[in-house]
């Protein structure tokens, strides 16, 4: 794994504190956003602004760690599907996933967003290159 060589921070707040947040960092020809938090209709602006900045940027692939979400609503989940799809338009790239928590997983289940990513078990296994489980 190579060293990461950038490192931007995007939060999304409520005025009773941070519910959200994006760590975006490029390991080796990835760019790798981590998420914490929950994503919903009034936390979105910093991950879709994270996903524009990267898909602008061209790398190949964008790797989103969802270890640290806690929660996605239908919101979040388009933005993701959109980014999803500049990426594939602007690079033949696409968006994977990683390590999608128990209430984030459902809401892929339920919606069929399973069959569209690439999700894998953790980041270390997506930078690794090998297959999803």
């Amino acid at each position: 794994m190579s060293p990461d060589t950038s490192d931007d921070s995007y939060d999304g707040g409520t005025a009773g504190g941070r519910r959200f947040a994006v760590a975006a960092r490029r390991v080796g020809g990835a760019a790798v956003l981590s998420l914490t938090g929950e994503l919903d209709h009034d936390t979105v602006e910093p991950l879709r602004t994270a996903l524009a900045e990267q898909i602008a940027a061209g790398p190949e692939r964008i790797v989103v760690d969802c270890a640290g979400l806690r929660f996605c609503d239908s919101t979040g989940l388009n933005a993701l599907l959109r980014a999803r799809a500049a990426a594939m338009e602007a690079a033949g790239g696409g968006i994977e996933l990683t390590a999608l928590q128990p209430p984030v997983a459902r809401m892929f289940e339920i919606t069929g967003a399973y069959a569209v990513f690439r999700i894998h078990a953790d980041l270390d296994q997506a930078l690794a290159g090998r297959p999803p489980e």
